[in-house]
């Protein structure tokens, strides 16, 4: 795909975050609403096309920050040559309106597929996020158990709601949200390719599913959720059941084929054909695939503090902490694998290619919210027939690739650092009482902290939601401003005054709150310019000198990648970084506290997970200090 197929690709595509949405916890309706989620669909406007001048004008002022004065000089005369009447872009940005005019989304298929499926590193670490619950209150293989059933009714109580169309419609700003990743996240599955991968989803299928797959001690099962009527199993049911699964998995030294699932797509996809090319296998692999999501019940976690645990938790809801403890208890290509470990860490891991963090976040609310109601005294029914023990066939050399997914995948973790840090010394409530946006206010911390560690400017990613349209997913918010340029080098100047500073950081603040406003209504940069290289590409012309331009690759290399992804649960989500010399950010800013998950690579000597981390606190503290000391911040 003549380069756009990167880990910068899909590393734009972390997460979702940045909107604050109305989440509310509603009693399921057992009625259903036949035919509400597509009139609501319909009634959302289609993704505009920008005009191209006007993303070209806020493509060299995106890059003002980020790159040096005669690289900018070049781009210049080949944005001048790009958007010149009659010229090459003119040409590409009358197709693009042709296509948007013609589809429900001009952008959503081309982004699902060079994001994602095209993107041929592992899931794990470089695509899929993992979300860190507090810890729960349980640390033996009942209390697992227990828990686990609860969270498992909890999933199938949203899942009415998705299958009555009942489900509460989103806001944002008083417009209303696209709600068809929610229809997408389960039954659904990621299957592995040659050179591009695909996604199934069998909730709409004939019969539709009425199982989950069930993973224990490195072996999967296939667990029936619903009664012959049709009516889900009760907790107590769903414990005997999942106590019946423990009794069947003793630990064994057994084949972990899960950790295929770990391997770079096109070596997963040549020893898929070859694991699927076995009978027994592949009705193993199809009940994996058309299950409505997995549960993994892990074994307690290494041993570590308390002030460490939240970011070994975050490991394990990552990538399993390697080989010796969790990733084999997976199906990384399983688009949501909910994570009960036996000593109260609990979480998910998702596949990144049908949804965002905020659906699943929203989810996640409502079943973390269900556990916690009191239980209804129950009495299991006796006859429920035993869960099927998937089996699998393996050969000698599929247990080579398992070999090689055990080495890479353990290389992998070796080389993940992550820091998850609890900002406990304010929240939203002071940006909010200075009159600034939360996430503006910390997205320009995280540019004083970088500017602070590296003396520079880079190109920052802030994923924003584009749900206000019809199959939305994400734009960029370009954190990188020069207004943020100039404030982070002006602060820590002992010839600027505290007035001069307070200025210049709201204004940073505001330039941020500007490119979101534009982001989150279909007028950024990033997706407009990636359209146009993937219209060239269509009509197999030659790809544009802007887009071979040694500025359009610093653009695009994300040392900061960042996502803010808000959640009633005091939880955060976390992912790998984009680049091998950047960090992934993931923030969930509660009223007065932050979680961040923070990670780099241990391969890169330049970076460092904690170090950030600590930079981030510094600076929002000393950007606190700086408000508290200026008048203006108590009008």
């Amino acid at each position: 795909m003549m380069g756009i197929c990167s880990r910068t690709a899909a590393g734009m595509a972390k997460t979702c975050g940045l909107v604050r949405l109305r989440h509310l916890v509603k009693p399921v309706s057992a009625t259903r609403v036949s035919g509400r989620y597509l009139t609501h669909q319909r009634g959302l406007p289609c993704l505009p096309v920008p005009p191209l001048q006007q993303t070209c004008e806020r493509y060299i002022l995106a890059l003002e920050p980020i790159v040096e004065a005669d690289e900018l000089t070049h781009t210049k005369e080949l944005v001048q040559e790009f958007q010149k009447t009659g010229g090459i872009g003119e040409h590409l940005q009358k197709g693009l309106e042709k296509r948007a005019q013609s589809s429900e989304n001009w952008l959503s298929q081309w982004w699902v597929q060079v994001a994602y499926l095209d993107f041929r590193m592992p899931v794990v670490v470089h695509s899929s996020p993992g979300l860190v619950l507090p810890r729960m209150d349980f640390t033996d293989k009942q209390g697992q158990i227990s828990f686990a059933a609860k969270l498992i009714a909890g999933v199938l109580d949203f899942k009415t709601m998705i299958d009555n169309e009942t489900l509460p419609v989103e806001y944002m700003g008083g417009k209303p949200l696209c709600m068809n990743q929610y229809y997408e996240v389960l039954s659904s599955c990621r299957v592995p390719g040659v050179k591009r991968d695909s996604v199934v989803n069998h909730a709409k299928s004939s019969p539709p599913p009425r199982h989950i797959t069930v993973v224990h001690n490195f072996q999967f099962f296939e667990l029936m959720v619903y009664n012959s009527d049709g009516t889900p199993l009760t907790t107590d049911q769903l414990s005997v059941q999942l106590q019946r699964i423990c009794s069947a998995s003793p630990e064994a030294d057994t084949d972990r084929v899960g950790l295929l699932t770990t391997l770079h797509r096109d070596t997963w996809g040549r020893a898929y054909l070859k694991l699927i090319s076995d009978k027994t296998n592949k009705e193993s692999v199809t009940s994996i695939q058309r299950s409505i999501f997995a549960l993994c019940l892990d074994g307690a976690m290494p041993r570590v503090s308390d002030d460490e645990y939240r970011s070994c938790a975050a490991v394990q809801m990552l990538h399993g902490g390697g080989s010796d403890w969790n990733s084999g208890n997976r199906w990384f290509d399983k688009t949501l694998q909910f994570i009960v470990g036996e000593d109260g860490t609990c979480g998910a891991n998702y596949e990144h290619a049908p949804a965002e963090g905020p659906p699943i976040v929203a989810l996640i609310d409502h079943v973390v919210e269900y556990t916690r109601k009191p239980e209804m005294v129950q009495s299991p029914a006796s006859s429920l027939p035993p869960p099927l023990k998937l089996q699998f066939s393996v050969t000698p050399e599929i247990r080579k690739n398992i070999e090689e997914a055990e080495r890479s995948m353990n290389r992998l973790a070796q080389d993940l650092d992550m820091k998850v840090t609890v900002f406990k010394h304010f929240g939203k409530n002071i940006p909010k009482a200075n009159k600034m946006s939360p996430d503006a206010f910390i997205q320009v911390a995280l540019q004083l902290a970088y500017y602070r560690m590296y003396r520079t400017c880079c190109a920052t990613y802030e994923s924003a939601s584009l749900r206000m349209f019809r199959l939305g997913r994400t734009d960029t918010i370009r954190s990188a401003s020069n207004s943020s340029a100039s404030f982070v080098k002006a602060f820590d100047n002992p010839s600027k005054q505290n007035p001069e500073k307070v200025d210049l950081m709201e204004r940073a603040v505001r330039a941020h709150r500007s490119y979101t406003a534009m982001a989150v209504s279909g007028q950024a940069i990033d997706r407009h310019l990636l359209g146009l290289k993937m219209q060239a590409l269509e009509e197999n012309l030659s790809v544009p000198a802007i887009f071979r331009d040694p500025a359009y690759a610093k653009a695009l290399h994300y040392r900061l990648s960042t996502s803010q992804v808000p959640s009633k649960t005091d939880c955060v989500m976390c992912f790998g970084p984009v680049v091998p010399d950047g960090y992934g950010v993931c923030y969930n800013p509660m009223e007065d506290h932050i979680n961040f998950a923070v990670s780099s690579f241990n391969t890169c000597e330049e970076t460092r997970a904690a170090d950030l981390a600590r930079a981030v606190e510094e600076a929002l503290l000393d950007m606190r200090r700086v408000l508290d000391q200026s008048p203006r911040s108590k009008l």
